[in-house]
């Protein structure tokens, strides 16, 4: 019996090894001929999956929007309240624990994803999990709360980089769990305060 590669792990393999050549020389610079080469194909075998290099940007986001995309479906079939709210922020978390190397990337890349349609896309799907954060009637800081909340999962990645490069602060850095725990902790923090009266006004 023939075994073949199945299409899906192939996929998956591209973009794997995209991510490598796009952190080493930068999505502009690095070409579909070097990402083939890096997996050993012929272009013709990458054509078959991706046609373009955005084509192959549009995966990655589409891999890197995975988890929004389900906390969003979820979401979206529960009536609001604070407990759904602080799962949307639990589901987030939870998603975004194995796509380090993909927050990566776009960050790095913010300028080029920008211009491009996909940066859109994801940019819309962000805005759509903030939203159902937010509740009836929300208020400018019930929107800027739920933004802040979601960023502060994905910001404990670059203090986590910026502490293990200081000789000085890297023996206070937690292990990988403890640095998840602080993370969610923080955002449903920022969260908790969503809807509810502003203490300043």
């Amino acid at each position: 019996m023939t075994t073949q590669t199945p299409r899906g792990d192939t996929r998956a393999r591209i973009i794997d090894v995209a991510l490598e050549l796009f952190a080493e020389h930068g999505y502009d610079k690095t070409s579909l001929r070097e990402i083939a080469d890096r997996l050993g194909v012929t272009k013709a075998a990458l054509y078959y999956h991706f046609r373009t290099k955005e084509d192959i940007l549009a995966g990655i986001v589409d891999t890197m929007s995975a988890p929004i995309e389900e906390a969003i479906a979820w979401g979206r079939e529960q009536p609001y309240s604070p407990a759904v709210r602080d799962e949307i922020v639990r589901r987030f978390a939870e998603g975004m624990a194995d796509r380090q190397p993909l927050l990566r990337f776009f960050h790095e890349n913010q300028p080029t994803i920008r211009e491009l349609s996909v940066g859109t896309r994801f940019k819309e799907r962000m805005m759509e999990l903030t939203r159902l954060m937010q509740g009836p009637e929300p208020t400018f800081e019930d929107r800027v709360r739920s933004a802040i909340s979601l960023m502060a999962i994905n910001v404990t990645q670059f203090i986590t980089e910026a502490c293990a490069e200081d000789t000085e602060l890297v023996t206070t850095l937690p292990g990988p769990e403890a640095r998840r725990e602080v993370a969610l902790r923080v955002a449903l923090d920022i969260a908790e305060r969503i809807g509810k009266p502003d203490s300043t006004a």
